[in-house]
């Protein structure tokens, strides 16, 4: 399996100064052939690297950067144009490659070789060849069986200085359960940000603190006369604010996505069209707030970390569909209690879709989960909620045990 390791770097400022000139040299080798490939027909990634080591002779600088390193570049720029064509195949309108500004370009890549972790001196130090050798904040060791594949330098717009680690196990992801035991249907939402069908509801992170920061410094930064060097320093500060609202919302995805993946056998949740709810007419700024698009990623791919089926259904209906009858009555957002008129079933409406969430990722895997109550005999008692600073504070929390069951037979 292939894991992604995050570091901070604490650099000398001689380090600083290398690390600032080898990516800004990288982003002019990156406008370079991106002009030539505006002027040239027929060029590829691998007939543009073969004219790397001529380029060198001329181009006297490329010497001290790394020969990897300067075919990443390459290599980005061609995976770029895939992208871009990908796209328009898509029916998107796009427009062309544009040459990457000294702000737009803050990452240097390391495949293979030119890189090492060495311990020196009792503390860990990231080897990059041409560059030397950087202390970081080595907080995760690397398993002893992995293999570091690549490595990522990059500057954050706060100017710190991270490196990620492409590392690969020989492990494979343990195999999916044939038999279901735990079973669970998630529906998330604004005012509960998660409401799963074990009768638990999560409630969504308190931001208003770090929003209010941000705001602050933003209209800092609107009074600042733009380019000059005040505006610049208010810019990271600007920067600093949102990365400390970003992470501890990240914090709070990892670890409820982290609970599900480990505690279940089977996760059933709604294929949401995360960027066209976010374009809908109102509300659109708490939508991009919960971040239902990076969460449900989140637990996708850490469901096959556990071995754990991951189901994404249909979301058409499973709020107004009865999970007693399988009836449908439409309901205002401001009604938060589902009542059928036709068999006369209530319960929370969050609930009620969560359930039928997980029926139908059920019936997707063609899968019956042995402790699912029939949605017949279900009667309503309730939800207990666990508050969204819980599952901050404790990790991966075993939410089952703080609360009562929503379904009795």
């Amino acid at each position: 399996m292939r894991y992604n390791y995050r570091y901070r770097l604490n650099p000398t400022d001689e380090l600083l100064d290398r690390l600032a000139w080898t990516v800004d040299t990288c982003r002019q080798l990156y406008n370079h052939f991106l002009h030539r490939l505006n002027r040239e027909d027929d060029t590829s990634a691998y007939s543009e690297q073969s004219v790397l080591p001529d380029l060198k002779r001329e181009w006297t600088d490329l010497k001290q950067v790394h020969s990897k390193v300067l075919q990443k570049v390459v290599q980005r720029l061609y995976d770029n144009l895939s992208t871009l064509k990908g796209r328009k195949d898509n029916g998107h309108r796009v427009g062309e490659l544009k040459w990457k500004g000294p702000q737009e370009y803050r990452s240097v890549k390391y495949s293979q070789t030119g890189f090492e972790l060495n311990n020196t001196s009792g503390r860990t130090v990231l080897s990059l060849s041409k560059i030397g050798d950087i202390p970081m904040v080595y907080h995760r060791n690397v398993p002893d069986d992995a293999t570091i594949k690549e490595v990522v330098v990059k500057q954050e717009p706060t100017g710190e200085w991270f490196a990620v680690l492409g590392i690969e196990t020989k492990d494979d992801a343990p195999p999916k359960p044939k038999t279901l035991k735990n079973c669970v249907g998630i529906d998330v939402g604004l005012l509960k940000y998660a409401h799963d069908s074990d009768g638990t509801a999560v409630e969504s992170p308190d931001l208003s603190d770090e929003r209010e920061r941000l705001e602050r410094e933003q209209r800092k930064l609107s009074r600042k006369e733009h380019g000059s060097a005040n505006y610049r320093k208010q810019q990271r500060v600007v920067a600093k604010r949102y990365a400390d609202l970003m992470r501890k919302r990240r914090d709070f995805l990892h670890k409820l996505s982290n609970h599900y993946a480990r505690e279940y056998d089977l996760v059933a949740v709604e294929d949401l069209d995360a960027k066209g709810l976010m374009e809908l007419p109102s509300n659109s700024r708490n939508r991009a707030g919960a971040a239902w698009g990076t969460f449900l990623r989140m637990l996708g791919y850490k469901c096959e970390r556990e071995g754990t089926h991951f189901v994404a259904v249909d979301p058409t209906g499973t709020t107004k569909e009865c999970a007693a009858c399988g009836a449908e009555s439409n309901k205002p957002l401001w009604v938060r209690e589902h009542s059928c008129p036709s068999c006369g079933f209530t319960a929370d409406r969050d609930w009620n879709a969560a359930y039928n969430i997980l029926v139908r990722g059920l019936n997707q895997v063609g899968m019956d989960c042995p402790e699912s109550t029939p949605a017949e005999t279900a009667l309503p008692t309730g939800t207990d909620s666990v508050p969204a600073k819980r599952v901050i504070e404790t990790g991966s929390p075993t939410l089952k045990e703080q609360t009562a069951s929503a379904v009795s037979e």
